[in-house]
């Protein structure tokens, strides 16, 4: 789906995005023609809004893509495709008898469980299910989103992860899942091993500081 190339927090992403026939006129320059001798430059377009920063796209994330298009060939895509879909409706059986499903049906790329079985039971919510999952060295999944699904799990593993490496995530959910029911404090309290404990999200997001001052 992403071509290799990771797409959290807003980026690096890239893609074209397509304009009707009445805002040709209107976009930025210089834009590619095929010329007799190849392809060249063209900026006589007097109506143009002008230079775009970065109007072609994220150059790094494209090559990636390009590289990874190559390099596994049609057969090559359809088959991570087919790999990727399979691993998400895996981890969707495996873990359906711990986490409640919004939706009961075959998934594609990702599955979407919820926490309101531990909300109702022990008082454990999906955001201490995502910090308890870092304390067993997982980085957690999305979580409230989409937002349809109330306390929200999404689930996305990839097309190169083992079945080795899946039944170890789904384990570690499982633990998490009897640990919700058995003892809720710890779980609430995750993440316990870690450097830096629970961030405060609201000052995260109105100020995103994330560069290192010594």
């Amino acid at each position: 789906k992403t071509f290799s190339t990771p797409h959290g927090c807003g980026g690096p992403g890239s893609g074209p995005v397509g304009v009707g026939k009445t805002l040709v006129d209107y976009l930025p320059v210089p834009r590619v023609i095929k010329t007799d001798k190849g392809f060249d430059w063209s900026y006589e377009h007097p109506d143009a809004i002008g230079r775009v920063r970065t109007f072609f796209g994220n150059f790094n994330v494209m090559v990636k893509a390009y590289a990874y298009i190559r390099t596994l060939g049609p057969e090559g895509l359809r088959r991570a495709s087919e790999i990727a879909v399979l691993n998400a409706n895996y981890i969707k059986a495996k873990l359906t008898p711990y986490y409640d499903l919004p939706y009961d049906r075959p998934c594609m790329h990702e599955c979407v469980f919820n926490g309101l079985r531990q909300v109702r039971e022990s008082g454990v919510h999906t955001t201490d299910i995502a910090k308890r999952l870092l304390d067993y060295g997982y980085h957690p999944p999305t979580i409230y989103f989409p937002m349809i699904a109330p306390e929200a799990i999404m689930i996305e593993p990839n097309e190169t992860e083992s079945i080795e490496t899946l039944d170890a995530f789904c384990n570690a959910m499982i633990q998490i899942a009897a640990e919700a029911r058995d003892n809720p404090e710890l779980v609430k309290a995750a993440p316990l091993t870690t450097p830096v404990k629970r961030l405060d999200d609201v000052k995260a997001a109105r100020e995103p500081d994330v560069c290192w001052k010594g």
